[in-house]
């Protein structure tokens, strides 16, 4: 199939502050945690229970963000650049049956059925924070299993240095990815990166599931990663290829514009964003914005990783 390549974002087409950070947002994001289930028609419906075991040691002691903000306000470009987009749009995604070729630098490369993934160790529950670049935030429960779990299995080489996540490309079911539509600019599919040591560490999560269901497809079903420390654009959504390789792999926003996305990408209030602060946050549900806190709160578990490196840099 021939995809036409979109065009590139320029400067001013992209998290426009005034889109995100605005009173209407910000109005329209504190309503939505006032639906309850059943409420108006408004609430999002629940999907297939999926059963997991809380792990309290790397959990926040915070109450979740609802479930049905969660559900209808979120960044998924492959519907569309409005934050309902997702929500409305994302029943033309079929998240069964699905696989996850995973390869490059590995001795044991294997595609993987979706069912497979579920079976590779037991299913956790992990409550974290999740900070978009754009300044808001959320909290919530994902279920899944640590990624080490199946980047052990196929057995990196010792040139393996980086993982690449590819999303699915598919105009039929991603109508932001067909060209000419409205905010179809990205360089599809929809590419994300991780240093290998970073995709090892015990937070980041292979996210099967959220608020003890299975992903709804407009969070990244069947299968997304969760790196609870960065920026929300580098848990990569609906995964069908987990490749490791030698070389940094090229990043979707890093392409689309590199003077403000970093392939690191960690929270850092210190640093902010070309068009906007990042020294507060607005939690999804609360009126008055938060400070902002480094790696997203989890600078214990984290900082060694960036031992020696300059964190004001993009890199």
């Amino acid at each position: 199939m021939l995809i036409r390549r979109a065009r590139r974002f320029t400067s001013n087409e992209i998290t426009d502050a005034k889109l995100y950070l605005s009173r209407r947002e910000w109005m329209i994001g504190a309503a939505l945690l006032t639906l309850l289930p059943g409420e108006s028609g408004a609430a999002t419906p629940q999907g297939q229970p999926l059963g997991a075991t809380r792990n309290e040691a790397l959990s926040l002691r915070e109450p979740a963000t609802k479930f049905e903000a969660a559900t209808t306000y979120n960044n998924f470009y492959e519907f569309g650049v409005n934050k309902d987009d997702p929500a409305r749009l994302a029943h033309t995604l079929t998240p069964r049956p699905w696989t996850v070729q995973v390869d490059g630098l590995v001795h044991k490369p294997k595609t993987y059925d979706i069912d497979e993934l579920l079976r590779l160790s037991p299913l956790e529950e992990r409550v974290y924070a999740l900070r978009c670049v754009e300044g808001w935030s959320m909290v919530v429960p994902w279920i899944g299993v640590p990624l080490a779990s199946l980047l052990r299995r196929v057995e990196p080489t010792g040139q393996a240095k980086y993982v690449e996540f590819t999303t699915l490309l598919d105009p039929r079911q991603f109508p932001g990815q067909r060209a000419g539509f409205f905010g179809s600019t990205l360089d599809w599919p929809y590419t994300e990166g991780l240093r290998l040591d970073e995709a090892l560490h015990p937070l980041t999560l292979l996210t099967v599931g959220m608020y003890g269901q299975v992903l709804p497809n407009q969070n990244g079903a069947p299968i997304r990663v969760v790196v609870p420390w960065k920026y929300g654009f580098k848990s990569a959504k609906s995964i069908v290829r987990i490749r490791l390789t030698r070389e940094q792999p090229p990043t979707a926003w890093n392409k689309a514009a590199p003077q403000e996305y970093g392939f690191y990408s960690n929270v850092n209030p210190a640093v902010d964003h070309p068009r906007w602060s990042q020294a507060t946050e607005r939690r999804i549900g609360e009126f008055r914005r938060r400070p902002t806190l480094p790696f997203n709160g989890y600078a214990d578990q984290v900082a060694h990783l960036y031992a020696g490196m300059d964190l004001r840099k993009l890199y």
